[in-house]
């Protein structure tokens, strides 16, 4: 995410399928407060983990 791939790329890259990617993307968003439909989710999501990384 932070090098701004997308799902399928992350897929492609880490041998998952497209459905698991999005799903752990969508439960790091859920551990962050964020709402399913909120604009911009990974982009708060990186910001978030460069704050305390």
């Amino acid at each position: 995410m932070a090098e701004g791939s997308s799902n399928a790329e992350i897929a492609s890259k880490l041998f998952l399928s497209g459905a698991a990617v999005s799903k752990h993307v969508a439960n790091v968003s859920a551990k962050l407060g964020m709402a399913p439909g909120e604009d911009n989710r990974r982009v708060k999501a990186n910001l978030t983990w460069f704050e305390y990384n």
